[in-house]
Protein backbone atom coordinates (compact mmCIF):
# COMPACT_ATOMS: atom_id res chain seq x y z
CA UNK A 1 0.00 0.00 0.00
CA UNK A 2 1.35 3.48 -0.92
CA UNK A 3 1.88 5.94 1.48
CA UNK A 4 -0.95 8.02 1.90
CA UNK A 5 -2.14 11.51 3.81
CA UNK A 6 -5.76 12.66 4.50
CA UNK A 7 -5.84 16.16 4.39
CA UNK A 8 -9.47 17.93 6.03
CA UNK A 9 -10.30 21.57 5.43
CA UNK A 10 -12.61 22.07 8.27
CA UNK A 11 -14.04 25.67 9.57
CA UNK A 12 -17.07 25.25 12.04
CA UNK A 13 -17.37 21.46 12.09
CA UNK A 14 -16.57 20.77 15.86
CA UNK A 15 -19.79 18.50 15.33
CA UNK A 16 -19.46 16.71 12.22
CA UNK A 17 -15.40 16.45 12.13
CA UNK A 18 -16.17 13.62 15.30
CA UNK A 19 -18.23 11.28 12.52
CA UNK A 20 -15.48 12.18 9.56
CA UNK A 21 -12.64 10.74 11.67
CA UNK A 22 -14.09 7.92 12.72
CA UNK A 23 -15.64 6.94 9.71
CA UNK A 24 -12.30 6.70 7.83
CA UNK A 25 -10.88 3.49 7.65
CA UNK A 26 -8.42 2.21 10.17
CA UNK A 27 -4.49 2.04 9.42
CA UNK A 28 -5.07 2.91 5.72
CA UNK A 29 -3.17 6.36 5.90
CA UNK A 30 -0.88 7.28 7.78
CA UNK A 31 -1.19 10.58 8.45
CA UNK A 32 -4.93 12.50 8.93
CA UNK A 33 -4.38 16.10 8.92
CA UNK A 34 -7.43 18.29 9.97
CA UNK A 35 -6.86 22.16 8.48
CA UNK A 36 -8.37 24.21 10.95
CA UNK A 37 -9.40 27.42 8.74
CA UNK A 38 -10.12 29.81 11.65
CA UNK A 39 -12.95 27.84 13.36
CA UNK A 40 -14.66 29.75 16.54
CA UNK A 41 -15.76 26.52 17.88
CA UNK A 42 -13.75 23.32 19.38
CA UNK A 43 -13.08 21.55 15.87
CA UNK A 44 -9.44 22.27 16.19
CA UNK A 45 -9.39 20.65 19.52
CA UNK A 46 -11.45 17.85 18.76
CA UNK A 47 -9.99 16.96 16.26
CA UNK A 48 -6.62 16.99 17.84
CA UNK A 49 -8.24 14.62 20.76
CA UNK A 50 -9.22 12.26 18.36
CA UNK A 51 -5.85 12.09 17.16
CA UNK A 52 -5.71 14.07 14.01
CA UNK A 53 -2.41 16.61 13.47
CA UNK A 54 -4.08 20.19 13.25
CA UNK A 55 -3.00 22.41 11.07
CA UNK A 56 -4.03 26.27 11.34
CA UNK A 57 -4.72 28.24 8.78
CA UNK A 58 -7.25 31.88 10.20
CA UNK A 59 -6.47 32.94 6.48
CA UNK A 60 -10.33 31.85 5.05
CA UNK A 61 -10.67 29.62 1.79
CA UNK A 62 -11.09 26.23 0.93
CA UNK A 63 -8.04 26.43 -1.55
CA UNK A 64 -5.69 28.18 1.47
CA UNK A 65 -6.60 25.40 3.52
CA UNK A 66 -5.48 22.87 1.27
CA UNK A 67 -2.63 24.40 0.02
CA UNK A 68 -1.36 24.96 3.65
CA UNK A 69 -2.64 21.43 4.62
CA UNK A 70 -0.14 20.49 1.76
CA UNK A 71 2.67 22.15 2.70
CA UNK A 72 2.39 20.64 5.84
CA UNK A 73 2.72 17.43 4.98
CA UNK A 74 5.85 14.67 4.69
CA UNK A 75 6.95 12.80 2.21
CA UNK A 76 3.25 10.82 0.90
CA UNK A 77 2.75 9.39 -2.23
CA UNK A 78 -1.18 9.40 -2.44
CA UNK A 79 -3.59 12.64 -0.72
CA UNK A 80 -6.95 12.22 0.17
CA UNK A 81 -9.24 15.33 0.43
CA UNK A 82 -12.22 15.09 2.50
CA UNK A 83 -15.03 17.49 3.56
CA UNK A 84 -14.92 18.52 7.18
CA UNK A 85 -18.95 18.09 6.81
CA UNK A 86 -19.58 14.41 7.41
CA UNK A 87 -21.69 14.54 3.79
CA UNK A 88 -19.29 12.31 2.44
CA UNK A 89 -18.59 8.94 3.15
CA UNK A 90 -14.94 8.64 4.60
CA UNK A 91 -15.33 4.74 4.58
CA UNK A 92 -15.55 4.51 0.90
CA UNK A 93 -12.29 5.81 0.11
CA UNK A 94 -10.82 1.86 -0.67
CA UNK A 95 -12.52 2.63 -3.91
CA UNK A 96 -11.97 6.29 -4.75
CA UNK A 97 -7.94 4.69 -4.19
CA UNK A 98 -8.77 1.52 -6.22
CA UNK A 99 -8.25 3.20 -9.76
CA UNK A 100 -5.00 4.69 -8.56
CA UNK A 101 -3.42 1.37 -6.57
CA UNK A 102 -4.17 -0.33 -9.97
CA UNK A 103 -2.03 2.04 -11.57
CA UNK A 104 -4.82 3.33 -13.75
CA UNK A 105 -5.22 6.23 -12.67
CA UNK A 106 -3.32 9.90 -11.07
CA UNK A 107 -6.44 11.77 -10.48
CA UNK A 108 -10.04 10.21 -8.59
CA UNK A 109 -12.77 12.04 -8.31
CA UNK A 110 -15.87 10.78 -6.26
CA UNK A 111 -18.72 11.62 -8.11
CA UNK A 112 -21.56 12.38 -6.09
CA UNK A 113 -23.94 12.15 -9.63
CA UNK A 114 -22.88 8.98 -10.58
CA UNK A 115 -23.24 7.95 -6.54
CA UNK A 116 -26.81 8.06 -4.77
CA UNK A 117 -27.66 10.98 -2.72
CA UNK A 118 -29.75 11.29 -0.01
CA UNK A 119 -32.67 13.55 -0.54
CA UNK A 120 -31.64 17.42 -0.36
CA UNK A 121 -28.15 16.64 0.08
CA UNK A 122 -26.85 18.07 -3.49
CA UNK A 123 -29.36 21.25 -3.76
CA UNK A 124 -30.44 22.56 -7.05
CA UNK A 125 -28.02 25.52 -7.52
CA UNK A 126 -25.23 22.56 -6.74
CA UNK A 127 -26.82 20.91 -9.58
CA UNK A 128 -26.76 23.31 -12.14
CA UNK A 129 -23.50 24.72 -11.64
CA UNK A 130 -21.93 21.13 -11.73
CA UNK A 131 -23.62 20.51 -14.75
CA UNK A 132 -22.71 23.97 -16.12
CA UNK A 133 -19.45 23.63 -15.39
CA UNK A 134 -18.68 20.20 -16.41
CA UNK A 135 -20.14 20.67 -19.83
CA UNK A 136 -17.49 23.65 -20.60
CA UNK A 137 -15.36 21.45 -19.76
CA UNK A 138 -15.88 18.92 -21.58
CA UNK A 139 -16.25 21.59 -24.51
CA UNK A 140 -13.13 23.42 -24.32
CA UNK A 141 -11.00 20.94 -22.46
CA UNK A 142 -12.42 17.29 -24.51
CA UNK A 143 -12.43 15.76 -20.93
CA UNK A 144 -15.80 14.29 -19.09
CA UNK A 145 -15.85 14.80 -15.76
CA UNK A 146 -19.71 14.29 -14.07
CA UNK A 147 -18.59 16.36 -11.14
CA UNK A 148 -16.75 18.71 -9.03
CA UNK A 149 -16.84 16.80 -5.82
CA UNK A 150 -14.59 17.70 -3.23
CA UNK A 151 -13.79 13.96 -2.32
CA UNK A 152 -10.78 13.07 -4.79
CA UNK A 153 -7.42 11.14 -4.46
CA UNK A 154 -4.37 12.18 -6.22
CA UNK A 155 -0.74 11.05 -6.90
CA UNK A 156 1.40 13.90 -4.89
CA UNK A 157 3.76 13.60 -8.02
CA UNK A 158 1.11 14.18 -10.18
CA UNK A 159 -0.57 16.99 -7.69
CA UNK A 160 3.33 18.93 -7.75
CA UNK A 161 2.65 18.78 -11.99
CA UNK A 162 -0.56 20.96 -11.65
CA UNK A 163 1.01 23.79 -9.31
CA UNK A 164 -2.05 24.51 -7.70
CA UNK A 165 -3.01 28.27 -6.89
CA UNK A 166 -6.67 28.76 -5.90
CA UNK A 167 -7.18 30.08 -2.48
CA UNK A 168 -10.98 29.94 -2.19
CA UNK A 169 -13.80 28.78 -4.50
CA UNK A 170 -11.84 27.57 -7.76
CA UNK A 171 -9.89 24.79 -6.17
CA UNK A 172 -11.52 21.94 -7.05
CA UNK A 173 -12.23 22.80 -10.62
CA UNK A 174 -8.83 24.34 -10.60
CA UNK A 175 -6.98 20.93 -10.35
CA UNK A 176 -9.65 19.22 -12.29
CA UNK A 177 -9.05 21.34 -15.42
CA UNK A 178 -5.14 21.71 -14.71
CA UNK A 179 -5.40 18.06 -14.80
CA UNK A 180 -7.59 17.67 -18.31
CA UNK A 181 -4.34 20.10 -19.83
CA UNK A 182 -1.50 18.36 -17.76
CA UNK A 183 -2.70 14.88 -19.73
CA UNK A 184 -3.29 13.37 -16.04
CA UNK A 185 -4.97 9.70 -16.21
CA UNK A 186 -8.39 10.52 -14.70
CA UNK A 187 -11.00 8.90 -13.15
CA UNK A 188 -14.48 8.72 -11.69
CA UNK A 189 -15.90 6.67 -8.90
CA UNK A 190 -19.54 6.82 -7.32
CA UNK A 191 -19.41 8.10 -4.33
CA UNK A 192 -22.61 8.05 -2.13
CA UNK A 193 -23.79 12.12 -0.07
CA UNK A 194 -25.40 12.84 2.46
CA UNK A 195 -26.88 15.90 4.02
CA UNK A 196 -24.06 18.11 5.74
CA UNK A 197 -23.94 18.58 9.04
CA UNK A 198 -24.70 22.26 9.82
CA UNK A 199 -25.42 25.26 6.75
CA UNK A 200 -22.79 25.36 4.09
CA UNK A 201 -20.51 28.11 4.09
CA UNK A 202 -21.05 28.71 0.34
CA UNK A 203 -24.42 26.96 -0.89
CA UNK A 204 -26.23 27.32 2.31
CA UNK A 205 -26.71 30.96 1.39
CA UNK A 206 -27.22 33.28 -1.80
CA UNK A 207 -23.98 35.43 -1.58
CA UNK A 208 -21.92 32.27 -1.03
CA UNK A 209 -23.79 30.35 -4.23
CA UNK A 210 -23.15 33.38 -6.43
CA UNK A 211 -19.44 33.76 -5.88
CA UNK A 212 -18.58 30.41 -5.99
CA UNK A 213 -20.48 29.96 -9.26
CA UNK A 214 -19.09 32.85 -10.82
CA UNK A 215 -15.31 31.81 -9.63
CA UNK A 216 -15.96 27.97 -10.76
CA UNK A 217 -16.22 29.50 -14.76
CA UNK A 218 -14.01 32.18 -14.55
CA UNK A 219 -11.59 29.46 -13.49
CA UNK A 220 -12.54 27.14 -16.53
CA UNK A 221 -12.35 30.11 -19.28
CA UNK A 222 -9.15 31.54 -17.61
CA UNK A 223 -6.77 28.10 -18.04
CA UNK A 224 -9.09 28.08 -21.65
CA UNK A 225 -7.52 31.47 -22.67
CA UNK A 226 -4.21 30.81 -21.50
CA UNK A 227 -3.78 27.44 -23.30
CA UNK A 228 -4.11 29.57 -26.84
Amino acid sequence: MPSLAVLIPALDEEQAIVQVLAAIPSGLAQEVVVVDNGSTDRTAEVARNLGARVVSEPRRGYGQACLSGLASLGPVEIVVFLDGDYSDYPEEMPALLEPILRGEADLVIGSRVLGKREPGALLLQQRLGNALATWLIRLLFGVRYTDLGPFRAIRTDALRRLQMQDRNYGWTVEMQVKAARAGLRLAEVPVRYRRRLGVSKISGTLKGTLKAGYKIIATILRHSWSRR
